[in-house]
């Protein structure tokens, strides 16, 4: 269920502020704060749902790490260097979610990889 709804929910809103926020500007390109405005009130809904499950369990498929929550970690990881930051962090349980997402050692040792 929860890829699903990263996939169809999450992904597609949380991609397009990356764009925005992230791409845009390195290419030089101009963001479309429209764009973002939207946005940003559609992730901050989505998020609230997470934050509701988030609070009965450490991951969105339940207490073990799953594809559900590593789908997320690429996008989460470009948001939390932009201004929708505050969104994951004004809700406690997602932001506990993201921090423990972005710090696993898989994760650390992709973006090693990226780097090269």
């Amino acid at each position: 269920v929860w890829m699903e709804v990263e996939s169809t929910k999450f992904d597609p809103i949380a991609s397009k502020l990356s764009f925005e926020l992230v791409v845009k500007p390195m290419l030089g390109m101009v963001t479309d704060d429209a764009a973002v405005t939207e946005n940003e009130e559609k992730l901050g809904k989505i998020l609230d749902v997470y934050e509701s499950r988030l609070k009965d369990s450490k991951y969105l498929g339940g207490e073990s790490f799953t594809l559900a929550d590593l789908h997320h970690a690429p996008v989460v990881h470009y948001l939390m260097g932009t201004k929708v930051k505050s969104l994951f962090d004004a809700r406690p349980h997602v932001k506990d979610w993201c921090a423990d997402i972005l710090a696993r050692p898989a994760w650390s040792k992709a973006l090693e990889l990226h780097k090269q």
